[in-house]
């Protein structure tokens, strides 16, 4: 009996080399090859914008050069008796609620405190403040009982529930109980970024937008991070360099002037 063939099969297959089989065609390389070369740019570029460089070149310039090393300036103040400098205890506050990662809700609360699960930037600074040894809200309630006229936010209706979280409240506070810095920021420049130290308070933004604690940890150029909730958690960030409006404000603590509201 003659035998079948189905004719949709070869007869005697040709035996392929698999080495020879090639997934893309040379435009197909060509393509994968360039959406690479992007993604590596776009990450540098990314790399580069959270170290304070946004420039590829600048970023890339910055890989060849060792850390800078800033002087660190304590306060030589110890607050609350822990054996540790105000400033880093600042920090420290201030990382513990990055830690915690209290949502961010703005809020008016009866007692002026929000639950330690909630808060905004200003949260952050006075509980920062308070692991130091500082009761923030007590002294801006004692500055605006005694000076209201400084306060333009306050209106000369002062509202101890909330006066203490707005950042404009807060600028004119330590505009009148803190030192004053710079609010420049220069990569690479040692004597400039000396000024910038672990602790101090720095408000962003032309309208008085937002405020966060310096931290101790420096980007490779020297650019401090800094401690803030700007967003749904609070975050350490290059805070300094992205911020819409840039620096409006750059304080530093004197611990005995903090010292002497909290007796009054």
């Amino acid at each position: 009996m003659p035998r079948r063939i189905n004719r949709n099969v070869p007869v005697n297959p040709v035996p392929v080399d698999p080495i020879k089989i090639r997934p893309f065609g040379r435009i197909g390389r060509i393509t994968l090859v360039l959406v690479i070369i992007l993604a590596a740019g776009a990450l540098l570029y990314w790399e580069g914008w959270q170290h304070g460089e946004p420039g590829l070149i600048q970023w890339i310039s910055t890989l060849l050069r060792p850390s800078l090393e800033i002087e660190a300036v304590p306060l030589s103040h110890d607050q609350d008796g822990n054996g540790k400098d105000d400033s880093i205890d600042l920090v420290e506050g201030a990382r513990t609620q990055v830690e915690q990662r209290p949502f961010y809700k703005s809020a008016y609360y009866a007692d002026g405190y929000p639950p330690e699960n909630e808060g905004v930037c200003t949260d952050l600074v006075w509980r920062a403040f308070k692991h130091a040894g500082f009761d923030l809200k007590a002294m801006v309630d004692t500055d605006i009982a005694s000076a209201v006229n400084e306060y333009p936010r306050v209106g000369n209706m002062p509202d101890p529930n909330i006066d203490f979280r707005r950042v404009p409240n807060l600028y004119v506070f330590f505009k009148r109980h803190a030192i004053t810095l710079t609010g420049e920021v220069i990569p690479w420049d040692a004597e400039n970024l000396k000024e910038w130290q672990p602790g101090d308070i720095v408000i962003l933004g032309q309208r008085y937008d937002h405020i966060g604690i310096v931290s101790d940890k420096r980007f490779r150029n020297g650019i401090p991070k800094v401690l803030h909730h700007g967003s749904t958690h609070p975050g350490e960030d290059n805070a300094l360099v992205y911020w819409p409006g840039g620096i409006l404000a750059h304080f530093r603590i004197d611990p005995d002037k903090l010292s002497e509201l909290m007796e009054k």
